[in-house]
């Protein structure tokens, strides 16, 4: 199997599924409702600034729908989604703002953006990483035998 192949995910269904949330969380942030302002407002972030979270969580849902037919691009797009929730768990932390948002939906969505990524990607990445492994271990062969 050719490394390309390995970087799809598969099975597609969590990244599918993760891509939906994300793009209906997007949505939804165009008008937010209640539980997503009063989220933003006790973690301190800005309004001014609400804005630049539609558009990540917007490219962030079509890297992932994308990343379904490109090599590579749903490992990234899961990595930034995963970020992008980290961040949110700290932004928490550091403002002391631990109501339901936070175990819904900051936690929630982190559980939801690291067990997509394992279930999609995890074979693959795993079956990649121990090739390269392999070949590591062929290159150290070579190179002790030409000694």
């Amino acid at each position: 199997m050719s490394a390309a192949t390995l970087l799809l995910p598969d099975p597609a269904w969590p990244t599918w599924l993760l891509a939906a949330v994300v793009l209906v969380d997007a949505a939804l942030s165009l008008r937010p409702p209640r539980f997503i302002s009063a989220c933003l407002t006790g973690v301190g972030f800005p309004r001014d600034w609400w804005w630049t979270l539609i558009v990540i969580k917007t490219l962030a849902g079509v890297g992932l729908l994308v990343g379904l037919a490109v090599p590579g691009v749903a490992l990234a797009a899961h990595a930034g989604v995963i970020a992008y929730f980290l961040a949110a768990l700290l932004a928490h932390l550091r403002a002391r703002f631990f109501g339901s948002a936070f175990w819904v939906n900051c936690l929630g969505m982190l559980t939801l953006a690291v067990g997509s990524a394992a279930l999609a990607l995890g074979p693959g990445v795993r079956e990649l990483l121990g090739n390269l492994e392999l070949l590591g271990n062929l290159e150290l062969l070579g190179a002790a035998l030409t000694r």
